[in-house]
């Protein structure tokens, strides 16, 4: 089998692992509801009873089942940890998702709705299926992102033309969570495609994982992955405000927003350093306000990571690595400043006023009150305040060490314990060569350093399509009705307007065409053998003109009041789940017809176009190229603020 049989930007061969995965996620899942169960009901009874007997069997009992949830708990932890990781940085796992068989709900709904024979698309129906097959493996590199965003696309064209509003049509969506594997199974398309964005943010972190950061060009990469990824998860919070997953709830996402920007921030941090530090007064304290950059952004995800309810669902590994972070880059912060204070002195050649500037912007408020100039002429003092610095860094350094010792998981990243050891000898040493035995000083405690970065702006963004707000689900519609025209004193009895597809309009009542059924209103889908949906007034009017004595037969369909169609019942979640949240869609704007060329842009199913290869149908659906006219390149939104509104 070749490897052109797979779809672009598909990797089956991930499929077995991960299902494994997963299934032993959701299996353990099982087992820790049903712990915690048990525990409700020991505690409740530890309540309810009197008896010293049985609170004694109680008690021993919670003791067991506290012992195999703890357990269990390190089991799963276990299973979501990438252990594939060779550097430290933390990618986002693909949520994982059930079969849907979309070929007889949707063959039943062109037949009831569209009055059209559904096994007419069965192929492009298949190609849909496949389509969706190939996005739950997609390859990690920009071609697997570009089938996500093809797959999403289609989504928005297939909610239009299939998922009314006022009813369900039998689709079932399935998609586990991609923390606890806790499956949620509804019939809104949105769940599919909030988990399709999810995905794809995932794919972008996984993505900026794999960059080589031994290069400029790869560390560019890692930050533009990751800063897509944190767009996508912006937009995906946005959009969907109430999804009934928790890995999609707002405050995971809002958590998820801040580590991938943390790690776009760390990847600037190291490509800024990749070339060398210069040893040099500026470019010290310049790259200790990156440093100490870096240690802010993560400290703003260890404080979201520890929030209930997202420090019961975050992994322990995430946590502790957030934390571990936080601590060693604020301990190169202080060493960097505590270098360019002990090893430069100030000069008769060095310009006074750019040093105390920079040396301003260091501190929020300066150490002791004392004045930048002053501190730079003073020897002593520099060399104090440099002192100070280094046992900051020190103490951060060990403190780093300690949080490393904690977690398993971390102990399995050789690179990671080498860099923090040779963080702290490096601080160590220096701390050694600047202190003399003899020397009494009254040590200071270093002020915090002010960080700044060259990435002061974020751009978030992801690809995005409208649906078509024409021939769509929302609407109803009667079975298409055909009607022959035929001149009477060179009139057909009417007018046409609009773009595509075109209205009758000024119906002469007493015309033959309003006799035989023509209505004011009616769109006009086809003439003779030719489709016309996707005509405007004037092709269709040149079909018109050739009418002969015999005349034409036209089809034409009427909008249908939909005021009175049953509200939809409540989505069904799965296994009797808590239903938590609820999906809300993004809703769309009616005018979106005016906005589009309906005629240069075929949607999902697209009336008109088939008839370039069968003449006898009037839907369509695209077929497997990639390369097709409803491929094309989506829109970008962008969304660009200020990086510190996240945090």
């Amino acid at each position: 089998m070749t490897d052109t049989f797979y779809r672009c930007g598909c990797n089956p061969f991930a499929q077995t692992g991960r299902s494994k995965l997963q299934n032993k996620r959701a299996l353990l899942n099982q087992k820790i509801i049903k712990q915690m169960r048990m525990r409700a009901g020991a505690e409740n009874l530890l309540k309810a009873t009197s008896n010293n007997k049985v609170r004694e069997q109680v008690v021993l009992e919670l003791s067991y089942v506290n012992s195999d949830l703890q357990l269990l708990m390190e089991e799963l932890e276990g299973l979501n940890i990438h252990t594939k990781i060779h550097i430290p940085l933390i990618p986002l796992g693909l949520k994982e998702t059930k079969d849907v068989d979309f070929s007889v709900a949707l063959k039943d709904f062109i037949l009831e709705h569209y009055s059209e024979d559904g096994s007419n698309f069965q192929d492009e129906i298949d190609d849909l299926m496949d389509l969706r097959q190939a996005c739950r493996t997609p390859s990690r590199n920009p071609s697997g992102i570009d089938l996500l965003a093809n797959y999403f696309s289609q989504l928005g064209f297939l909610e239009t033309r299939f998922f009314s509003p006022t009813r369900q049509i039998g689709i079932f969506f399935t998609w586990y969570d991609s923390f606890t594997g806790v499956p949620v199974c509804q019939q809104n398309i949105s769940l599919e495609k909030a988990s399709i964005l999810f995905n794809m943010a995932a794919l972008y972190s996984q993505i900026g994982t794999r960059a080589n950061r031994q290069t400029q060009a790869g560390l560019e990469d890692a930050i533009t992955a990751f800063q897509k990824s944190a767009g996508v998860l912006h937009y995906l919070k946005e959009t969907f405000t109430h999804t009934p997953s928790y890995d999609m709830s707002p405050a995971m996402l809002s958590m998820l927003i801040r580590l991938m920007l943390a790690q776009a921030q760390e990847c600037l941090f190291e490509q800024i350093t990749l070339p060398g530090i210069r040893n040099e007064f500026f470019s010290l304290l310049r790259i200790a306000q990156e440093a100490a950059k870096v240690g802010e952004t993560y400290s703003e995800v260890h404080q979201s990571m520890i929030q209930t309810p997202i420090k019961n669902n975050v992994p322990f590994f995430w946590t502790t690595m957030s934390e571990l972070k936080t601590n060693h880059y604020n301990s190169l912060a202080h060493y960097f400043v505590s270098t360019a204070l002990l090893d430069h002195q100030l000069t008769p050649s060095d310009d006074e006023d750019k040093q105390e500037k920079a040396l301003s912007q260091v501190y929020d408020a300066m150490p002791e009150g004392r004045s930048p100039l002053d501190i730079l002429k003073d020897k002593a003092e520099r060399r104090r305040i440099g002192k100070a610095h280094l046992q900051r860094s020190i103490m951060g350094h060990e403190e780093a060490i300690r949080t490393h010792s904690r977690c398993r998981h971390l102990q399995k990243l050789d690179i990671l314990s080498d860099i923090l050891q040779a963080g702290l000898k490096r601080s160590i040493t220096k701390f050694e060569q600047n202190d003399k035995e003899d020397e009494f000083t009254d040590y200071m405690l270093a002020p915090d350093i002010l960080c700044k970065s060259e990435m002061d702006e974020l751009l978030l963004t992801d690809t995005l399509e409208g649906p078509l707000s024409v021939f769509s689900a929302k609407q109803r519609w009667s079975a298409p009705r055909t009607i022959r025209l035929r001149l009477q004193d060179r009139d057909l009895g009417f007018t046409l307007k609009g773009d595509a597809p075109v209205q009758i309009q000024s119906l002469d009542p007493l015309c033959p065409a309003a006799a035989k059924g023509l209505k004011e209103g009616d769109y006009l889908v086809a003439v003779g053998d030719t489709e016309c949906k996707w005509l405007g007034v004037s092709d269709v009017m040149k079909l018109l003109k050739d009418v002969d004595e015999e005349g034409v037969d036209i089809r034409v369909v009427s909008m249908l009041d939909s005021s009175s169609q049953p509200m939809p019942t409540k989505s069904a979640t799965y296994g009797g789940l808590p239903k938590t949240y609820s999906m809300i869609c993004l809703a769309h704007d009616e005018d979106d017809k005016k906005s589009h060329k309906v005629a240069k842009k075929p949607s999902f199913l697209s009336w008109g176009l088939k008839n370039k290869q069968k003449s006898g149908s009037t839907l369509s659906l695209p077929s497997a190229d990639y390369n097709g006219p409803w491929n094309r390149p989506c829109p970008t939104y962008r969304n660009s603020y200020n990086e510190s509104a996240l945090y």
